[in-house]
């Protein structure tokens, strides 16, 4: 028997229009599941991908380092230089950078 780790959650409203409704309830008849699961679905996909988008632009602006962005991201650090490179974003690592990796590869 698989068991499910019950999240908790919170009633909130929104308003779409009838099209994206019509939209989230065809998805959620084809997956057989209730609405809320295919809004739920749709709003963790955006969230992972504004995160991304995010630390991308943190680190080409400087602000943040590789593992910063990796952080922010929620991704590996060899996902982030991954990813990084298939936009064809250039790596600014530098010396404070490998500091602060080895420093992370220390504490665990």
């Amino acid at each position: 028997m698989v068991s499910k780790v019950k999240k908790s959650s919170e009633v909130i409203s929104v308003r779409l229009s009838k099209e994206r409704t019509k939209v989230i309830e065809k998805i959620a008849k084809a997956e057989r599941v209730d609405k809320s699961t295919i809004i739920d679905r749709a709003l963790e996909h955006y969230a992972k991908d504004w995160k991304l988008q995010r630390a991308v632009e943190l680190y080409c602006e400087g602000s943040v380092t590789l593992a910063r962005a990796a952080e922010i991201a929620e991704i590996s650090i060899w996902e982030m230089i991954d990813i990084l490179g298939k936009r064809k974003l250039p790596l600014q690592y530098d010396l404070e950078d490998l500091e602060e990796d080895l420093k992370r590869l220390e504490c665990g």
